[in-house]
């Protein structure tokens, strides 16, 4: 992932109650992943915290548009996401160990939104009928196996 990361919240730091926070993934976030599904994009993070002595519950909110490859034509293809997730901290304490304000001590809010971004992704990504590359649909057409399998 990308050394630049605006979006950390460290938890030590916050003062007990609800905090919001807006971010932005752009086209800079994505091209910095490795790996990725993701092309480009703009995606509106919204993300309210609500720190408490032991323990958090965090609601992030996503609203965009990304461009992924078409599975059928290889072109760029819009989708949109609109999504919201809540995530809970776990109490450590009640295992015997240390409360989330010392294990983890630090929220990454963009690494945390690009996984809604990315589970929202379905695995079947193409365009809507008639809207692919002229080009690729002809060439496909033209290797297309239209003769029946023979029976045994």
């Amino acid at each position: 992932m990308s050394e630049q990361n605006h979006y950390t919240i460290d938890l030590k730091r916050l003062s007990i109650g609800t905090h919001s926070f807006d971010i932005q993934l752009n086209n800079d976030f994505f091209a910095s992943l490795e790996k990725t599904e993701v092309l480009s994009g703009t995606v509106e993070c919204k993300a309210t915290l609500n720190l408490r002595e032991e323990d958090y519950q965090l609601n992030i909110a996503v609203h965009g548009t990304v461009f992924v490859v078409c599975d059928r034509c290889l072109d760029p293809m819009p989708l949109d996401i609109d999504e919201e997730q809540e995530i809970f901290s776990e109490d450590e304490e009640a295992n015997g160990q240390d409360g989330p304000a010392t294990t983890n001590s630090q929220l990454d809010l963009s690494w945390l939104a690009y996984e809604i971004v990315s589970i929202n992704i379905p695995l079947v990504h193409c365009h809507q009928p008639g809207e692919c590359n002229k080009q690729m649909e002809l060439l496909l057409h033209d290797h297309l196996c239209d003769e029946p399998e023979p029976e045994n």
